[in-house]
Order: C-alpha cells, then structure tokens, then sequence
C-alpha cells in the first residue's frame, strides 16, 4: 500500500514540476495581453478555484483554522505582495523574450535560499556547500561583467520567491491553505482593477482583444492552483531530498523551451556563467543526496 502511494506520490510531484516547465508556452499564447492584466486574472481565478476547494475539502472553516496560527494574518499578507510581483515579472519577462534569463532566476533560487538561511537562521555552510554559493556567485558576476549589468530579472525573481519561501517557513500553514489567504488579500485589488480597465475598454472580458482570450485567463488561474495543489499532495508523500531534485524539472524545461521554442541568444559568454551555476546546483544536489542517503542508510551488524 504504501509503495503505491509514494509512486504515486512521486508521479504527481513530477506531473506538477513539468506543468511549472511548460507554464511559458502557455503565457505565450497571451502575449497581446499586457501582463499586467493577465497577473490579476490569474490571482482571481486561482483564488476561486482554491477557496472552492478548500470549502469543499474542509468546510467553511478553513480560513478561521489558518488565520488562528500565530502571526499568519500578517505574514501571508507580506508573501502575497511578494508571490504577486514574482508572478507579474515572470509573466512580463517570458512575454518580453526573457525565457532564459527567467530560468536562470530559478536555477539561482535554491541557493539564495541556503544564503538567507544562514544569514536569518544562522545555519551554517558545509564546506561543499560553500564551494557552490561562491560558484554561482561567480557565474553572476560573470553574466555582470560580460554584459554590462547584473541579470536583473533572475535575481528579482529568484530573490523575491526566496523572500517568499522564508515568510512561509515562518508561519507555519500548509501550502494550498496559505495559498488561498494570500491571494484573498490579492483579490480584491485585483477585481477593481480589473473592472476599472473593463470599464475603460480595455479588459478582454469587454472585447478588447480576440474572442476565446477571456477563457485562457480563467484556465490561468486553473494552471496556477493546480500544480500547488498537486506539489501539496506529494511533498507529504515523497521524501523531501527527492522532491529538492525534482525541483530542477522546472528550470529546465524553461530553459530549452526559451532556447529551443522562442529561439532566445545563449551564446559561449552566457554558456560560461550558467556553466559555473549549474555545476554549482549539481554540487549542492548531489551532497543533499548523498545526506539523505545516509541518515537512512541501515546500520551494520
């Protein structure tokens, strides 16, 4: 019984990385919506669909049991502005012919992440570990030097989901459940504006743009909670060392999709920095790994 789960389990956490992967090519198909407006479709229609299902899965309620943990009104109000911004540049940058660079933001993430820790926790590198923030750093300042300018867009979006994963590690909710009160504080700004460029002519739910766009901005939301969900399910079901390396799925599916798909430049000085970040990744997984392995490695004899 409990392999089928963890296959299962496993099967969904992969499903949900892929779905992530692949988001480009979806956001694609709205590019004659300013990505401003395509933002605040997605923030109102995945609320509906994960309030809906917390009302179905829970009851009424949800929302007092996750506002009663301590301190978490404020908290998810300050994850929600942060997820909001990375949700809008992501959808700006993919839409502006930033594929790659917005990749990168992601492959940068898990190492910021390592960053913070030490810095707010106080937690402490391992010697590999260090090895791979001082890699990535240098494939950063690279980038920096080669092209005038640091890569903006993947340290914005690989610093404000950072900020974003530390805020919710604080409060302690569940991650559909956090999600919802997020976007509940996001909502409302978000119909007023949408109502206001409805009002002016330019929402696509008034015709502003081809007929059938209005119902990809609802499937937005769709696409946007489900993943989550889908990540919910399986990280209570999958060991977190796996679940750290499926993690990549993502980036890289983004990556040769901006590649490959939009035909964005990767050129040898592009190759060079995000060389030295992925040998950092590789480093950084490969220990986690390999310390996984070990504290559930039988004991002899």
């Amino acid at each position: 019984m409990s392999a089928a789960v963890d296959r299962r389990g496993l099967q969904i956490a992969v499903g949900s990385f892929v779905l992530w992967g692949v988001m480009p090519l979806y956001w694609h198909l709205l590019k004659a919506v300013p990505a401003l407006q395509i933002t605040l479709h997605r923030i109102l229609w995945s609320a509906v669909l994960v309030c809906g299902w917390l009302g179905w899965t829970r009851g009424r309620g949800w929302l007092g049991a996750v506002l009663a943990q301590p301190r978490a009104a404020g908290l998810l109000a300050a994850s929600g502005l942060l997820i909001g911004f990375n949700w809008g540049l992501y959808i700006w940058a993919v839409n502006a012919g930033h594929v790659v660079e917005s990749s990168l933001g992601y492959f940068i993430n898990p190492l910021l992440n390592v960053v913070l820790g030490v810095l707010v926790f106080r937690e402490r590198l391992t010697r590999l570990q260090g090895v791979s923030v001082a890699l990535a750093t240098l494939g950063v300042a690279w980038l920096t030097w080669r092209f005038g300018s640091p890569p903006w867009i993947a340290l914005a979006l690989a610093g404000s989901f950072a900020a974003y994963g530390l805020i919710r590690k604080l409060v302690a909710v569940d991650s559909v459940g956090g999600l919802a009160v997020e976007s509940l504080y996001l909502v409302l700004p978000a119909v007023l504006l949408i109502g206001w460029s409805q009002a002016r002519g330019e929402s696509d739910l008034a015709g502003a743009w081809w007929p059938g766009l209005d119902l990809l901005l609802v499937v937005s939301g769709v696409l946007t909670a489900l993943p989550l969900i889908g990540f919910a399910y399986a990280v209570r079901r999958v060991p977190l060392s796996t679940v750290g390396l499926l993690q990549y799925i993502a980036p890289t599916l983004q990556f040769l999709i901006g590649v490959l798909v939009f035909g964005e430049a990767f050129d040898r000085d592009r190759a060079i920095g995000f060389a030295c970040i992925w040998i950092a990744l590789a480093l950084f997984a490969g220990e986690g790994a390999w310390r996984a392995r070990r504290r559930v490695a039988p004991v002899p004899g």
